[in-house]
C-alpha cells in the first residue's frame, strides 16, 4: 500500500483531535495517558539506560505525535552505519527537497515543502580537533565532510558552507558570509587545507564556543540582509557536529543552541528552518545524553548518532544522500547505495522490444525521449509495433510504452560502402524514439545527462559560459577513460574508452577481420572519428542485444552519456546463452574490439532533433 494511504487509513481509526497510543519502548517509563489534541507525554529511562529521541511529545492537530520516538539504550552502544545512512539521508533529503527551488510543492506526511524560488541552505560543518581526536581520525572527519559537501552541491540547490574547527577555541575556516562559501571547489579546497595542528595549544573540547561562533555568524548575516527580509527569513540552516566525545569546557552547549533557535525564530511554524545533526564518533567517552540533547527532534526523524569509529562515519557519509529522491527531471542521478537494485543504479536504462528479432537497449534523455542505435531498426517495418520498457518502482518488470515517433539518422546505411569491400558500415548509427506518453520520474526512471547541455553543465558545476568543447575536454580528458555500459541482466560493466594515440592503436585490429572487411586498406574507412573504441585488456565486451545502450561516465556523483553501443568484433554471449558471458579466447584473431557512437561528433544531428527538448550549449 502507498505509505500516504496507509497513514491516512491509520488516522481514520482515531477520532479527530486524537493521536494513536504512542507506546512505551523497552526500558522506558511514560508519564501521561491522555492522547487528545495538545496532550503531552513524557519519558525517562529506568536504571542506567540513556534516552534517545524526545523526552516529551505532544499530540498535534494532524494526529501525529511531535518529535522522535524515545528509545532507551545502553550508554556505550553504537549505531550501525547501515542504519544511520538511511536515517540521516532521509532527514537531509527532506531538508534539501524543501530547499530546492525546482521541487514541486506537494502535501506530505513528512516535511512541509514551502520554499520560495529564492530558497537557500546554510550548512555549518563543525569538526572537533581537540587532543582526544587522533590526527588520522581528524583527517577522516575532513574526508567525510568533503564527501558530503560534494554530494550536497550535486543537488543543484543554492547552498553556502561554513567550516569551523574547534578544541578549546573555535577557528572559522570559511564563513557563509564569504562568496567562496557557495563554490564547491573552493569549499573542498578549504577543507583539504584545514590543519589539525591549528589547535595544538588548546586541548579541551569547547562545543559551546563552536556553536556560539555559528550564532555570531548568523547574527552578522541577519544584520547584513535585514531581520525582516525574505532573503534572511527563507534561509534554512543545517549544523553538522562531528565530535569524538563530551565537551569539557565552556559551559553547556545547549545554551548556544537556544540562542541559535532564538535568532532564527524557530517555533512550530518555522521548525523546518533549523536542523542540528550531532554525530559522536569513537569509544567509551562519547556523552550520549549531551549529543541527544543537541540533535534536532523532528517528527519521525533522527538527528543524533554514535558511531564506533571514523571508518563507520565515512561509510555513512558515502551512502547517506540519495539524490534520486529529489526533483522531477534532474539528470544523471543513480542510487549508489549498497542495497539499490540494478535499475535504481542506472534508472535511464531502457529495453527496446520489437515484435520479433533481437532486442536493443537505449537511454532516457528526457521524460519522453530515448536515445538508441539506428541499426536496431534495420528490419523494422512498423515501429508502432515496438515497445520500450522503462523502469518502474511498482513493478520489477518495468512499464511498457509504445513509440509515437522514431527518428532514425538519414545518414545511416549499413551497405553504404559495400562496393569498397566493406560489407557492413555503422556511420551515423543513431536514433531517437519519442514515447507515446511522458514517463513519470521516479527512483527507477529518470534521464541521463547528455553533454553539451545546460542540464549537464549544472551537474558538472561548470560556469554558465561553458561550451561543448569544454565538456569534451572534461569528460574525455585522458588517453584511457574509465566508462560503463549496462549488460543484458542489468548489471553495470566496465570499459576503457581510448582517445588520441591510444584510439589509433585500438582501431588497428579491425583490418584483421577478413570476413567482414575482406579488402580493407584503410581502417579509418570503417572506424571514422564518429566512434569511440574499447575492448582492450580487461574490458567487458557488449553482447549483441546490448546495442543502443548508453556508454557513460561518472563525475561528481552524476552520470553522463558520452556514447552509445554500436558494433564490435566479438560477441561474448555467442548465439545461444544470453545470460553467460565468455571472455574472448587468448590469441583470438581479430582480438575483441567494440565501437561506440561518440555523441560529441553527432552534435549537429542531436541539436537538429532535440531543439526545445534539451537546452544546448554553444559548440
Amino acid at each position: 500500500m502507498d505509505p500516504l494511504m496507509a497513514f491516512l487509513c491509520l488516522l481514520s481509526l482515531y477520532p479527530a483531535g486524537y493521536c494513536p497510543n504512542p507506546g512505551i519502548s523497552v526500558g522506558a517509563v511514560r508519564t501521561g495517558s491522555r492522547f487528545g489534541l495538545g496532550d503531552k507525554v513524557t519519558y525517562r529511562c529506568s536504571s542506567n539506560l540513556v534516552l534517545t529521541g524526545s523526552a516529551e511529545r505532544e499530540c498535534q492537530s494532524n494526529g501525529v505525535w511531535s518529535g522522535t520516538e524515545p528509545i532507551c539504550r545502553q550508554p556505550y552502544s553504537y549505531d550501525f552505519p547501515e542504519d544511520v545512512a538511511p536515517a540521516l539521508g532521509a532527514s537531509l533529503s527532506h531538508l534539501l527537497g524543501a530547499t530546492n527551488p525546482t521541487q514541486k510543492r506537494k502535501k506530505s506526511v513528512g516535511r512541509k515543502i514551502q520554499i520560495q524560488r529564492s530558497g537557500h541552505l546554510n550548512l555549518y560543518l563543525l569538526l572537533d580537533a581537540s587532543q582526544s581526536v587522533a590526527e588520522d581520525d581528524f583527517h577522516i572527519f575532513k574526508e567525510s565532510a568533503s564527501l558530503m559537501v560534494d554530494r550536497i552541491f550535486s543537488f543543484e540547490i543554492n547552498v553556502s558552507v561554513a567550516i569551523i574547527t574547534f578544541a578549546s577555541k573555535p577557528k572559522i575556516i570559511m564563513s557563509v558570509l564569504h562568496d567562496n562559501s557557495r563554490d564547491a571547489t573552493e569549499v573542498i579546497n578549504s577543507l583539504d587545507n584545514v590543519n589539525y595542528k591549528d589547535h595544538e595549544n588548546g586541548t579541551g573540547t569547547n562545543t559551546y564556543a563552536a556553536l556560539d561562533s555559528v550564532h555570531i555568524m548568523m547574527n552578522n548575516q541577519m544584520q547584513r540582509l535585514g531581520m525582516s527580509t525574505a532573503a534572511w527569513q527563507e534561509i534554512r540552516h543545517a549544523i553538522i557536529l562531528l565530535t569524538d566525545g563530551k565537551s569539557n569546557m565552556g559551559g553547556s552547549p545547549k545554551l548556544a543552541v537556544d540562542n541559535i533557535k532564538e535568532i532564527l525564530n524557530i517555533n512550530q511554524q518555522r521548525n523546518d528552518y533549523l536542523d542540528i545533526y550531532a554525530i559522536g564518533v569513537g569509544k567509551l567517552d562519547v556523552d550520549w545524553k549531551e549529543l541527544n540533547e543537541l540533535g534536532s527532534k523532528k517528527d519521525g526523524e533522527r538527528h543524533a548518532f554514535i558511531l564506533q569509529d571514523t571508518n563507520a562515519l565515512y561509510q555513512v557519509f558515502e551512502h547517506m544522500l540519495d539524490v534520486s529522491k529529489l526533483t522531477d527531471t534532474i539528470c544523471g542521478v543513480g542510487n549508489m547505495s549498497a542495497n539499490a537494485s540494478a535499475q535504481e543504479r542506472t534508472p535511464w536504462h531502457v529495453t527496446i522490444k520489437p515484435k520479433s528479432q533481437e532486442t536493443c537497449r537505449g537511454a532516457l534523455i528526457s521524460d519522453q525521449w530515448v536515445l538508441t542505435a539506428a541499426h536496431c531498426f534495420r528490419h523494422a517495418e512498423n515501429s508502432s509495433l515496438w515497445r520500450v520498457n522503462v523502469g518502474d518502482p511498482n513493478s520489477q518488470w518495468g512499464k511498457e510504452f509504445s513509440i509515437e515517433k522514431a527518428v532514425i539518422s538519414s545518414g545511416f546505411d549499413v551497405f553504404a560502402k559495400k562496393n569498397q569491400g566493406i560489407l557492413e558500415f555503422y556511420g551515423d548509427d543513431i536514433a531517437l524514439l519519442k514515447l507515446a506518453q511522458k514517463v513519470k520520474m521516479s527512483t527507477h526512471a529518470r534521464p541521463i545527462c547528455l553533454p553539451c547541455t545546460v542540464e549537464a553543465n549544472l551537474a558538472l558545476r561548470r560556469p554558465p559560459g561553458s561550451t561543448c568543447r569544454d565538456h569534451e575536454s572534461e569528460l574525455l580528458n585522458k588517453l584511457s577513460v574509465p566508462a560503463h555500459f549496462v549488460a543484458l541482466n542489468g548489471s553495470k560493466l566496465n570499459i576503457n574508452l581510448k582517445t588520441g594515440t591510444e584510439w589509433t592503436s585500438c582501431i588497428q585490429v579491425v583490418s584483421q577481420d577478413r570476413t567482414t572487411f575482406p579488402d580493407l586498406t584503410d581502417v579509418r574507412e570503417v572506424v571514422t572519428d564518429q566512434f569511440l573504441c574499447s575492448g582492450t585488456e580487461n574490458d567487458d565486451n557488449p553482447c549483441r542485444g546490448e546495442s543502443g545502450g548508453a556508454v557513460f561516465l561518472e563525475r561528481r556523483y552524476r552520470f553522463f552519456q558520452v556514447g552509445l553501443v554500436s558494433w564490435g568484433l566479438y560477441n561474448p554471449c555467442g548465439n545461444s546463452n544470453k545470460n553467460s558471458r565468455q571472455k574472448a579466447p587468448r590469441g583470438k584473431i581479430p582480438p575483441p574490439r567494440d565501437f561506440h557512437i561518440n555523441l560529441f561528433r553527432l552534435q549537429p544531428w542531436l541539436r537538429q532533433h532535440l531543439e526545445g527538448i534539451l537546452n544546448f550549449l554553444p559548440l
